[in-house]
């Protein structure tokens, strides 16, 4: 009950910060509709360690990457809502479900991009492997120790079965999450940018376009002052 309440609260705080506006572009409408098809979709193919155990790729870095954390987090809340009409959710866990396997990967994502964005350099490849791959495959294992510890409090299963048959395999998953969403967003950088949101052009490409131009000027000059 308690899950579900906080669960509700925060869907409606995302309805009231989201940022509506940059879906009035069709081209971004379309992307986001997509992505919770997409989702819907990876979220299916979901492999069972026990009954009550299940284990799925989640894409929640990816989404919040191209949209920002309140527009992924409503995206996510579609898919379990989705996933709830199709049978494959309990009603009763839609809510622990939006807190442990959306909100707390989002919420991840979106304070890694700030902290890259404050402390590392504006660097491409920073954005890739460090928010992208590596924030994917992080964002999985939390998940996964939030949701174990989560199981143990609660005692639905015995903390031996947990640990020795649920949580290693969110290693193995994090693998799987870090290569799909570090190459979908890599992809989508490289041929729809206007697609990631949180993808700075000026940030990442213009400002070294103009130290490259800068220095090749500054080659020029000496070349000139040299001849």
């Amino acid at each position: 009950m308690i899950a579900a309440l906080l669960a509700l609260l925060l869907v409606g705080r995302a309805v009231a910060r989201a940022p509506w506006g940059r879906l009035r572009e069709p081209l971004r409408l379309h992307a986001w509709l997509g992505t919770i098809v997409v989702l819907g979709l990876l979220w299916t193919m979901n492999a069972g360690v026990r009954d009550g155990l299940n284990l799925h790729l989640v894409g929640a870095t990816v989404a919040t990457l191209m949209f920002g954390p309140w527009l992924a987090l409503l995206a996510m809340a579609a898919v379990l809502v989705a996933t709830a009409l199709n049978g494959e959710l309990d009603w009763s866990a839609l809510g622990i479900n939006l807190l442990v396997t959306a909100a707390v990967p989002i919420g991840f994502t979106a304070a890694l991009h700030r902290w890259c964005e404050r402390c590392l350099p504006a660097n491409y490849f920073v954005y890739i492997f460090v928010q992208a791959f590596a924030g994917s495959g992080a964002g999985v294992m939390l998940v996964g120790l939030v949701a174990t510890g989560l199981l143990m409090a609660g005692g639905a299963f015995p903390a031996a079965v947990l640990l020795d048959e649920y949580l290693p395999f969110f290693l193995l998953l994090a693998f799987s999450e870090a290569w799909l969403g570090g190459m979908a967003t890599t992809l989508m950088v490289v041929f729809r940018p206007e697609w990631v949101t949180t993808f700075d052009d000026r940030r990442y490409l213009t400002r070294r376009a103009g130290r490259s131009a800068v220095a090749e000027r500054h080659r020029q000059d000496t070349g000139e002052k040299q001849e």
